[in-house]
């Protein structure tokens, strides 16, 4: 397990440190609730990347925000009233202090990435049968809920089936995930598909409130439906047969694939720092996301 060290934002004392997964870093308020920081670090293969992306915390943090408050309706999310402190504002979230079910609830609308790999190994991804013929970027069929195990850092989310979740927590919250999961990402995909973009597939998170009015319900929690996320394809420039130009990190992953980078993805090598172009690029792709969807100018 790779230790990932929080970014120092000079917190007050009383913020005490939680956990740092790739991204986030999360604290304990003096209130006992919980502050979400996005940092602007960013990961490739497994990795976290000794570059960082300028705002790209704070982008991740305001799409958040703007997609919880178009499910509500939905799912409640974990957002709780609570002062945000200066030093992190505009890229941190209070939230609640959720019992987390150990399950990464992918959604796939498209065929691409581990998906397709697992599909021309078994035809099947998560235990669900597919038609034979699919490429990469083929619209699927139907929208299928395909469960992963959480990773820890460094290692990779393992595809797991329905019947497995079952085990993992249950017949009844196991069914509600999945419900859950596919009733967001059909909202969400409408919303993308209205501002041009495909929600190809994605991936959410979810806990059990542990007070409240929503105590015992299943809540939407982490972040939500972001380039870190999720997959977003440009539906003009959408050519099933290979991969499709999209709106996230591949400028990354390009670069650290090439011959320029000098690093190969299987040595055990930690990556290399990025040149300024591909982080600038970088940055581009996600302020692109975040004011395609909103309809607002990211400051």
């Amino acid at each position: 397990m790779t230790t990932i060290e929080a970014t120092d934002y000079g917190l007050p004392p009383e913020y005490e440190h939680v956990y740092s997964g790739k991204v986030r870093d999360l604290y304990r308020t003096p209130e006992g609730r919980l502050l979400f920081v996005a940092s602007d670090r960013i990961s490739a293969y497994d990795y976290v990347l000794p570059s960082l992306i300028p705002d790209k915390g704070r982008i991740l943090t305001a799409l958040s925000l703007w997609w919880f408050r178009q499910l509500e309706d939905i799912v409640p999310n974990h957002i709780t009233p609570g002062k945000v402190p200066d030093q992190v504002a505009g890229r941190a979230m209070v939230c609640a202090d959720l019992d987390m079910l150990p399950v990464e609830c992918v959604v796939r609308g498209y065929i691409t990435g581990s998906g397709l790999i697992e599909y021309q190994e078994q035809r099947s991804i998560s235990g669900v049968n597919l038609p034979p013929g699919l490429k990469d970027g083929s619209l699927l069929p139907k929208v299928i809920f395909t469960p992963a195990t959480k990773a820890a850092v460094g290692d990779h989310d393992e595809n797991i089936n329905f019947d497995q979740v079952i085990t993992m927590i249950g017949q009844e919250e196991a069914q509600e995930l999945k419900r859950l999961s596919l009733l967001v990402y059909e909202r969400a995909s409408e919303i993308s598909a209205d501002c041009g973009l495909i929600l190809a597939d994605t991936k959410f998170e979810f806990g059990i409130a542990k007070q409240g009015r929503f105590a015992g319900k299943i809540m939407l929690a982490d972040e939500v439906l972001t380039p870190d996320s999720s997959r977003y394809w440009d539906a003009e420039k959408w050519a099933p047969g290979g991969p499709q130009p999209s709106y996230d990190k591949q400028f990354v992953r390009d670069w650290l694939t090439s011959p320029e980078s000098g690093w190969d993805k299987n040595s055990g090598e930690a990556p290399p720092a990025l040149p300024d172009e591909i982080i600038e690029k970088t940055r581009a792709k996600y302020v692109e996301a975040y004011e395609v969807l909103t309809g607002k100018t990211f400051k």
